[in-house]
Protein backbone atom coordinates (compact mmCIF):
# COMPACT_ATOMS: atom_id res chain seq x y z
CA UNK A 1 0.00 0.00 0.00
CA UNK A 2 0.90 3.71 -0.86
CA UNK A 3 2.03 5.88 1.48
CA UNK A 4 -0.20 8.26 -0.23
CA UNK A 5 -3.33 6.05 0.46
CA UNK A 6 -3.16 5.91 3.82
CA UNK A 7 -5.71 9.06 4.60
CA UNK A 8 -7.95 6.59 2.83
CA UNK A 9 -7.44 4.41 5.24
CA UNK A 10 -9.44 4.53 8.72
CA UNK A 11 -8.01 6.84 11.35
CA UNK A 12 -7.27 3.36 13.32
CA UNK A 13 -5.62 1.27 10.23
CA UNK A 14 -3.95 4.48 9.00
CA UNK A 15 -2.43 4.85 12.50
CA UNK A 16 -1.16 1.57 12.63
CA UNK A 17 0.03 1.62 9.08
CA UNK A 18 1.76 4.98 10.15
CA UNK A 19 3.60 3.44 13.24
CA UNK A 20 5.23 0.49 11.05
CA UNK A 21 5.88 2.87 7.98
CA UNK A 22 7.68 4.30 10.74
CA UNK A 23 9.25 1.22 12.22
CA UNK A 24 10.69 -0.18 8.70
CA UNK A 25 12.24 2.94 7.91
CA UNK A 26 14.18 3.08 10.98
CA UNK A 27 15.27 -0.64 10.11
CA UNK A 28 17.05 0.61 7.39
CA UNK A 29 19.09 3.01 9.00
CA UNK A 30 20.87 2.73 12.19
CA UNK A 31 20.38 6.25 13.25
CA UNK A 32 18.27 8.35 11.42
CA UNK A 33 16.99 12.64 12.15
CA UNK A 34 13.37 13.48 12.47
CA UNK A 35 13.53 15.52 9.47
CA UNK A 36 14.75 12.58 6.84
CA UNK A 37 12.53 10.24 8.27
CA UNK A 38 9.54 12.57 7.95
CA UNK A 39 10.51 12.85 3.84
CA UNK A 40 11.40 9.44 3.65
CA UNK A 41 7.66 8.25 5.07
CA UNK A 42 6.00 10.94 4.04
CA UNK A 43 4.29 12.52 7.04
CA UNK A 44 4.43 15.86 8.46
CA UNK A 45 7.31 16.05 11.00
CA UNK A 46 4.66 16.24 13.99
CA UNK A 47 2.96 13.55 12.97
CA UNK A 48 5.99 11.67 13.35
CA UNK A 49 7.66 13.17 16.44
CA UNK A 50 3.95 12.17 18.09
CA UNK A 51 4.55 8.58 17.29
CA UNK A 52 8.33 8.42 17.74
CA UNK A 53 7.26 9.74 21.11
CA UNK A 54 4.88 6.95 21.84
CA UNK A 55 6.88 4.41 20.62
CA UNK A 56 10.37 5.60 22.80
CA UNK A 57 7.68 5.51 25.96
CA UNK A 58 6.62 1.88 25.15
CA UNK A 59 10.55 1.44 24.61
CA UNK A 60 10.61 -0.05 20.90
CA UNK A 61 12.63 3.03 19.92
CA UNK A 62 15.35 5.05 20.92
CA UNK A 63 17.01 8.57 21.26
CA UNK A 64 20.54 9.35 21.09
CA UNK A 65 21.12 11.85 23.29
CA UNK A 66 20.11 15.34 22.56
CA UNK A 67 21.26 14.40 18.40
CA UNK A 68 17.61 14.12 17.59
CA UNK A 69 18.45 10.94 16.25
CA UNK A 70 16.51 8.16 17.06
CA UNK A 71 17.35 4.24 16.22
CA UNK A 72 15.25 1.00 17.26
CA UNK A 73 15.96 -0.90 20.37
CA UNK A 74 15.88 -5.01 20.90
CA UNK A 75 12.23 -5.08 22.25
CA UNK A 76 10.98 -5.82 18.45
CA UNK A 77 14.23 -8.50 18.32
CA UNK A 78 12.78 -9.67 22.07
CA UNK A 79 9.39 -10.13 20.22
CA UNK A 80 10.79 -11.81 17.37
CA UNK A 81 12.46 -14.32 19.34
CA UNK A 82 9.62 -15.36 21.80
CA UNK A 83 7.49 -15.80 18.17
CA UNK A 84 10.16 -18.29 16.56
CA UNK A 85 10.81 -19.94 20.55
CA UNK A 86 6.62 -20.96 20.14
CA UNK A 87 7.29 -21.81 17.00
CA UNK A 88 10.32 -24.63 17.76
CA UNK A 89 8.41 -25.23 20.78
CA UNK A 90 5.54 -26.17 18.80
CA UNK A 91 7.35 -28.00 16.46
CA UNK A 92 9.16 -30.19 18.77
CA UNK A 93 6.25 -30.90 21.56
CA UNK A 94 3.74 -31.99 18.23
CA UNK A 95 5.13 -35.38 18.36
CA UNK A 96 5.90 -36.53 22.20
CA UNK A 97 1.69 -35.05 21.97
CA UNK A 98 0.43 -36.76 19.20
CA UNK A 99 2.61 -39.99 21.27
CA UNK A 100 0.37 -38.76 24.08
CA UNK A 101 -2.71 -38.77 22.57
CA UNK A 102 -2.51 -42.40 21.28
CA UNK A 103 -1.58 -43.31 24.72
CA UNK A 104 -4.18 -41.64 26.44
CA UNK A 105 -7.07 -41.12 24.07
CA UNK A 106 -7.53 -38.17 26.32
CA UNK A 107 -7.01 -33.92 25.15
CA UNK A 108 -3.22 -32.82 25.31
CA UNK A 109 -2.69 -28.70 25.89
CA UNK A 110 0.68 -27.29 25.33
CA UNK A 111 -0.37 -23.57 27.01
CA UNK A 112 2.29 -20.75 27.58
CA UNK A 113 1.88 -18.33 29.86
CA UNK A 114 0.26 -14.84 28.55
CA UNK A 115 0.46 -11.37 30.86
CA UNK A 116 -1.63 -12.68 33.89
CA UNK A 117 -3.24 -15.70 32.26
CA UNK A 118 -2.33 -19.10 29.75
CA UNK A 119 -2.91 -19.19 26.33
CA UNK A 120 -3.22 -22.48 24.24
CA UNK A 121 -0.39 -22.46 22.09
CA UNK A 122 -0.94 -26.12 20.59
CA UNK A 123 -3.38 -28.83 21.57
CA UNK A 124 -4.46 -32.52 20.15
CA UNK A 125 -7.52 -33.36 20.52
CA UNK A 126 -9.21 -36.36 22.46
CA UNK A 127 -10.11 -39.86 20.84
CA UNK A 128 -13.20 -39.70 22.87
CA UNK A 129 -16.74 -37.89 21.93
CA UNK A 130 -17.53 -36.70 25.77
CA UNK A 131 -14.16 -34.75 25.99
CA UNK A 132 -13.18 -31.45 27.15
CA UNK A 133 -13.89 -28.59 24.47
CA UNK A 134 -10.98 -25.71 23.82
CA UNK A 135 -9.14 -24.14 21.23
CA UNK A 136 -5.38 -22.93 20.42
CA UNK A 137 -5.50 -19.53 21.61
CA UNK A 138 -8.16 -20.03 24.47
CA UNK A 139 -7.19 -18.05 27.28
CA UNK A 140 -7.65 -19.07 30.68
CA UNK A 141 -6.85 -17.83 34.06
CA UNK A 142 -3.20 -18.78 36.09
CA UNK A 143 -4.99 -19.94 39.50
CA UNK A 144 -7.66 -22.62 38.08
CA UNK A 145 -5.72 -24.24 35.99
CA UNK A 146 -3.41 -27.44 36.19
CA UNK A 147 -0.69 -25.31 33.33
CA UNK A 148 -1.25 -22.30 35.18
CA UNK A 149 0.01 -23.56 38.52
CA UNK A 150 2.65 -25.13 36.37
CA UNK A 151 4.10 -21.95 35.50
CA UNK A 152 3.72 -20.01 38.53
CA UNK A 153 5.38 -22.82 40.20
CA UNK A 154 8.36 -22.44 38.49
CA UNK A 155 8.60 -18.83 37.79
CA UNK A 156 10.73 -16.28 39.91
CA UNK A 157 9.08 -15.00 43.51
CA UNK A 158 9.26 -11.91 42.60
CA UNK A 159 7.13 -12.39 39.06
CA UNK A 160 5.15 -14.84 40.89
CA UNK A 161 3.87 -11.69 43.87
CA UNK A 162 3.86 -9.40 41.26
CA UNK A 163 0.96 -11.19 39.29
CA UNK A 164 -0.51 -12.41 42.95
CA UNK A 165 -1.29 -8.31 43.42
CA UNK A 166 -2.98 -7.83 40.04
CA UNK A 167 -4.67 -11.40 40.49
CA UNK A 168 -8.61 -11.73 39.99
CA UNK A 169 -9.52 -15.18 41.29
CA UNK A 170 -12.85 -15.25 40.05
CA UNK A 171 -14.63 -18.56 40.71
CA UNK A 172 -15.28 -20.67 38.21
CA UNK A 173 -16.00 -23.64 40.36
CA UNK A 174 -16.80 -24.43 43.84
CA UNK A 175 -13.30 -26.35 44.24
CA UNK A 176 -11.45 -22.72 42.82
CA UNK A 177 -8.63 -21.25 44.84
CA UNK A 178 -10.07 -17.77 46.11
CA UNK A 179 -6.71 -16.05 47.43
CA UNK A 180 -3.58 -15.34 47.17
CA UNK A 181 -2.38 -17.75 50.77
CA UNK A 182 -4.33 -20.53 49.36
CA UNK A 183 -2.27 -20.26 45.58
CA UNK A 184 0.81 -20.35 47.13
CA UNK A 185 0.11 -23.36 49.41
CA UNK A 186 -0.44 -25.03 46.34
CA UNK A 187 2.11 -23.73 44.21
CA UNK A 188 4.63 -25.21 46.97
CA UNK A 189 3.12 -28.78 46.56
CA UNK A 190 3.03 -28.05 42.69
CA UNK A 191 6.69 -27.33 42.59
CA UNK A 192 7.40 -30.18 44.91
CA UNK A 193 5.58 -33.19 43.46
CA UNK A 194 7.02 -32.19 39.97
CA UNK A 195 3.19 -31.18 38.54
CA UNK A 196 0.12 -29.57 38.83
CA UNK A 197 -3.54 -30.22 38.94
CA UNK A 198 -6.80 -29.10 38.02
CA UNK A 199 -9.16 -30.52 40.40
CA UNK A 200 -12.58 -29.56 38.88
CA UNK A 201 -11.12 -25.55 39.38
CA UNK A 202 -11.99 -24.39 35.69
CA UNK A 203 -15.01 -26.57 34.99
CA UNK A 204 -17.31 -28.68 36.65
CA UNK A 205 -16.61 -32.46 35.61
CA UNK A 206 -13.17 -31.66 34.36
CA UNK A 207 -9.79 -32.84 35.52
CA UNK A 208 -6.60 -31.73 33.95
CA UNK A 209 -2.73 -32.81 34.94
CA UNK A 210 0.25 -30.72 33.79
CA UNK A 211 3.97 -30.88 34.15
CA UNK A 212 6.56 -27.93 32.94
CA UNK A 213 8.49 -27.37 29.79
CA UNK A 214 11.76 -26.15 29.91
CA UNK A 215 14.07 -24.15 27.59
CA UNK A 216 18.07 -24.41 27.37
CA UNK A 217 18.26 -21.94 30.06
CA UNK A 218 16.13 -24.35 32.76
CA UNK A 219 13.54 -21.51 32.22
CA UNK A 220 10.34 -22.85 32.22
CA UNK A 221 8.43 -21.90 29.12
CA UNK A 222 5.30 -24.03 29.25
CA UNK A 223 3.14 -26.54 30.19
CA UNK A 224 1.88 -29.73 28.73
CA UNK A 225 -1.44 -31.21 30.12
CA UNK A 226 -3.61 -33.99 29.71
CA UNK A 227 -7.75 -33.16 30.61
CA UNK A 228 -10.16 -35.63 30.53
CA UNK A 229 -14.14 -35.99 32.47
CA UNK A 230 -14.03 -37.03 36.12
CA UNK A 231 -16.04 -40.06 35.09
CA UNK A 232 -12.54 -41.30 33.07
CA UNK A 233 -10.24 -40.93 36.42
CA UNK A 234 -8.76 -42.74 39.00
CA UNK A 235 -6.14 -42.00 41.09
CA UNK A 236 -4.63 -45.80 40.05
CA UNK A 237 -4.17 -44.17 36.61
CA UNK A 238 -2.97 -40.56 37.83
CA UNK A 239 0.98 -41.57 38.38
CA UNK A 240 0.78 -43.29 35.09
CA UNK A 241 -0.64 -39.97 33.67
CA UNK A 242 2.08 -38.16 35.15
CA UNK A 243 5.10 -40.83 34.17
CA UNK A 244 4.21 -40.49 30.55
CA UNK A 245 3.39 -36.46 31.37
CA UNK A 246 7.27 -36.14 32.14
CA UNK A 247 8.71 -38.67 29.59
CA UNK A 248 6.78 -36.38 26.97
CA UNK A 249 8.12 -32.81 28.84
CA UNK A 250 11.61 -34.38 29.27
CA UNK A 251 11.69 -35.12 25.71
CA UNK A 252 10.43 -31.83 24.18
CA UNK A 253 13.03 -29.70 27.05
CA UNK A 254 15.78 -32.35 25.40
CA UNK A 255 15.26 -31.01 22.26
CA UNK A 256 15.11 -27.53 22.86
CA UNK A 257 18.56 -28.01 24.28
CA UNK A 258 17.44 -28.72 28.26
CA UNK A 259 19.27 -31.86 29.61
CA UNK A 260 18.73 -31.67 33.07
CA UNK A 261 14.99 -32.34 33.47
CA UNK A 262 14.41 -32.65 37.17
CA UNK A 263 11.23 -35.77 36.89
Amino acid sequence: MAIADLDKQPDSVSSVLKVFGILQALGDEREIGITELSQRVMMSKSTVYRFLQTMKSLGYVDQEGDSEKYSLTLKLFELGAKALQNVDLIRSADIQMRELSRLTRETIHLGALDEDGIVYIHKIDSMYNLRMHSRIGRRNPLHSTAIGKVLLAWSESNEVEALLAEMQFTRSTENTLLDAASLRKALQQVHEQGYGEDNEEQEQGLRCIAVPVFDRFGVVVAGLSISFPTIRFSEEAKQDYVAMLHTAARNISLQLGFHQYPF
